[in-house]
């Protein structure tokens, strides 16, 4: 195994108070898929029981996915639990964005059994998580000076567009989460303005999420291919009928299979690169900017190029600043059911 990051919690103090073993059913909840995972924790010491994944929209509640999980397994009812949600979470309350559940920590607690339950924001249990990364589970972009300590960010694309933060108060991290993703796009460029166009005739208002995101990449190949120039050959067309489109597009432009699908994923890069930029800025982060989701791992070779780092560097006069941060893609799937068993395990509920 690599060397754990040193990513002291708010929290993490507790870690060594509990003598007492207990179980913690974690779960990171997304648009497409959501992932449990039975947890035994004592004294710091994290032990996966049993973890499994479940297509969100096949199920009706989470509710229903986490008594399938503990029934289908004959599991004893945990401790706690303690879940991170794609979606903002107001007094134990939660709507998934890109999903039509509704998610109440009462009626989970009701319905299941379980007196102790908490919900996360997906991307504060990401940032909780990277306490349980080790060197691993991370790809390095770009070193920046470790010596310049101060706040972390996480942007993450997926099904949609994730942003945290974490604050650094001198001696340990305070996550908490973000919907920066849904802030409005700012286009630059003619061709930005162009595409600002196209996707303000489909969705009206275009933030960022309608761009680096999953859905996003498929938007702008459509764009593009609707400019006219090269065809789509053949081959293209059935993968894109039997596969999801932007993982085949993704694919493509790595293989540098397809023109068109090299340009679209040049500007999703471009973009990515451009909302870093945007969020280490707002929020100080001289700490580090961590790239989580699911896309980032998956196009690890476009972002290793050089333009992701020169778009993110293009900006208003804070060069100097943004070069000081460290940049790591988070490799690890898990990370945000690892935070949310963090979480369960030692947070406030």
């Amino acid at each position: 195994m690599g060397k754990q990051l040193l990513i002291p919690l708010s929290f993490g103090h507790k870690a060594e108070m509990f003598d007492k073993e207990i179980t913690v059913l974690a779960g990171d909840v997304g648009g497409t898929k959501t992932n449990l995972a039975l947890y035994k924790i004592a004294k710091g010491n994290f032990e996966v029981v049993l973890d499994k994944s479940y297509h969100s929209s096949g199920h009706a509640t989470l509710i229903d996915i986490i008594k399938l999980f503990i029934s289908e397994n004959k599991l004893q009812l945990p401790d706690r639990i303690c879940a991170g949600v794609a979606g903002p979470i107001i007094h134990g309350k939660a709507k998934i964005t890109n999903l039509s559940w509704d998610i109440d920590v009462l009626e989970m607690s009701s319905e299941t059994g379980v007196k102790q339950v908490h919900l996360l924001n997906d991307l504060e249990a990401t940032a909780y998580g990277l306490a349980g990364l080790t060197g691993d589970d991370v790809i390095m972009l770009h070193e920046g000076d470790a010596n310049v300590q101060g706040n972390m960010s996480i942007i993450a694309p997926g099904t949609g567009l994730g942003e945290a933060g974490l604050f650094w108060d001198g001696s340990c991290y305070h996550p908490f989460p973000t919907e920066g993703g849904h802030c409005d796009f700012c286009p630059r460029t003619d061709l930005d303005i162009a595409l600002f166009h196209f996707l303000q005739k489909k969705y009206g208002i275009v933030s960022w999420e309608k761009l680096v995101a999953g859905p996003g990449i498929h938007d702008i190949y459509l764009f593009l291919r609707s400019r006219g120039g090269n065809e789509e050959p053949l081959w293209l067309t059935d993968a894109l009928a039997h596969d999801d489109p932007s993982a085949v597009i993704s694919r493509t432009a790595v293989e540098y299979k397809d023109a068109v699908c090299t340009e679209t994923m040049e500007l999703f890069v471009r973009y990515l690169a451009r909302e870093s930029s945007n969020l280490v800025l707002k929020m100080k982060a001289t700490g580090g900017l961590f790239l989580g989701g699911g896309i980032p791992p998956k196009i690890a070779p476009l972002l290793k190029s050089g333009n992701f780092y020169e778009e993110y560097l293009d900006c208003d006069r804070m060069q100097t600043l943004l070069g000081q941060v460290p940049i790591h893609i988070i490799t690890n799937d898990k990370t945000a059911m690892i935070g949310a068993a963090w979480y369960g395990a030692y947070g406030e509920f």
